[in-house]
């Protein structure tokens, strides 16, 4: 039979609330040798007394599942007693198989060899002697061979039902692990999509809302810087929804397609000019040499530093108030610095902010093993981030 991988268990040949049907099946075949018509008359009853020792087997049989080393002596010891008495009972010894088979079938091999081996090897030495003494041919050989072989079928049967229980305990637990292991996957593609789609349109959305400001201010007085600013949402418009649509491709290829390109620090100068086309004065002091192959960032640390730099200047459009920005990148050591700052002619109320920009960028910080630090600094805000320059899987370096 074949382990029905939906269960906890494994399938047994009867069901266990079936299980009286053996019983039944035993008692039959050991109370029907007693009253068949066998032409040998050392296979009959010569009394009372062995009618009952022929009989009571049939009673036990049904308490091995509880006390399976209890029955088996039973057995073994009313089989020597019809010997000692001249008789040859075939239903007794089939219950001595039986029993045999149950202890080692519900007990470890620990448990049943210690029994099993001092009560196989007694039975048979009893029955040469009673046969040398009395000349009874009590069969030892069969019997014992019996006995043994019987003991044998009920530990493979018991070794083989552990086994597939190991087997499905196995499936389940690896069942369960995957299905964990979904879910961490569906978290983990969630954020990374929550985090490209801010990085996509959060920058440019706000270069749009701070040209629009510009060209209606503007429209009147200086058309011409109206139509700047209208120039530049046009192109902040085209980029973001080029940069939506990369993304949407990117959701609707198949799993194995490639990955979708991400900016480094090599657009750096894309991203400040998008911002200086709005009217701020943005200052960058680049002291990283990024010409030297041997001084290049790994692919992971220069996507995060660009994004480092993106969403501080996002930010500082977003809520700055003195139309400036400073950006500084450094190596320390082996680690490298970026911070962002825009100072504040004053202190509003929107000047630390907190919402899905910072934490997502926090965690591709973390996913390389940085550090981000972000808040009011004296005169103005600050976005530090400090990324290591040899990073392993997982971020742990």
């Amino acid at each position: 039979m074949r382990p029905d991988p939906t269960t906890d268990s494994a399938p047994r040949l009867i069901p266990a609330g079936r299980a009286w049907l053996l019983d039944v099946v035993a008692a039959i075949l050991v109370v029907a040798p007693v009253f068949a018509p066998v032409p040998f008359p050392e296979l009959r009853p010569s009394s009372p007394l062995v009618y009952a020792i022929a009989i009571v087997p049939a009673l036990l049989l049904p308490l091995r599942r509880r006390w399976p080393r209890t029955v088996l002596l039973a057995c073994i010891a009313l089989y020597v007693t019809a010997l000692v008495l001249g008789t040859l009972l075939p239903g007794v010894a089939l219950s001595m198989v039986i029993a045999s088979y149950g202890m080692a079938d519900r007990l470890t091999r620990r448990e049943a060899a210690p029994v099993a081996i001092p009560v196989v090897v007694g039975l048979v030495g009893v029955s040469i002697v009673l046969e040398l003494t009395t000349g009874l041919d009590t069969r030892f050989l069969q019997v014992g061979l019996l006995v043994t072989l019987a003991g044998a079928l009920g530990d493979a049967a018991r070794s083989r039902r552990a086994y597939v229980e190991a087997v499905i305990e196995r499936a389940r637990r690896a069942e369960q692990t995957r299905e964990a292991e979904a879910r961490r996957r569906v978290t983990e593609e969630r954020l990374r999509i929550a985090r490209d789609l801010h990085d996509a349109v959060a920058h440019r959305i706000s270069v749009i809302s701070l040209n629009a400001g510009v060209a209606s201010s503007t429209l009147e007085t200086r058309p011409e810087r109206a139509r700047e600013a209208l120039a530049t949402i046009r192109t902040a418009s085209r980029d973001v929804l080029s940069e939506i649509g990369s993304l949407l491709t990117v959701l609707r290829a198949p799993d194995e397609s490639a990955p979708r390109e991400q900016p480094g620090l090599a657009r750096l100068a894309d991203v400040v000019e998008s911002v200086r086309v709005a009217g701020w004065d943005v200052v960058v002091r680049d002291e990283l040499d990024r010409d030297d192959p041997a001084d290049a960032l790994p692919l992971s640390v220069d996507i995060v530093a660009y994004r480092v730099v993106q969403e501080g200047l996002t930010n500082a459009l977003k809520h700055g108030t003195a139309r400036r920005a400073h950006v500084l990148l450094r190596r320390d050591g082996d680690e490298i610095e970026i911070v962002v700052t825009n100072p504040l002619d004053r202190t509003p109320e929107t000047a630390s902010p907190s919402g899905f920009g910072l934490v997502g960028l926090r965690e591709r910080v973390e996913s390389v093993g940085g550090h981000l630090d972000a808040g009011l600094a004296p005169g103005g805000y600050r976005l530090a981030a400090r990324l290591p320059l040899a990073v392993t899987p997982g971020g742990v370096r």
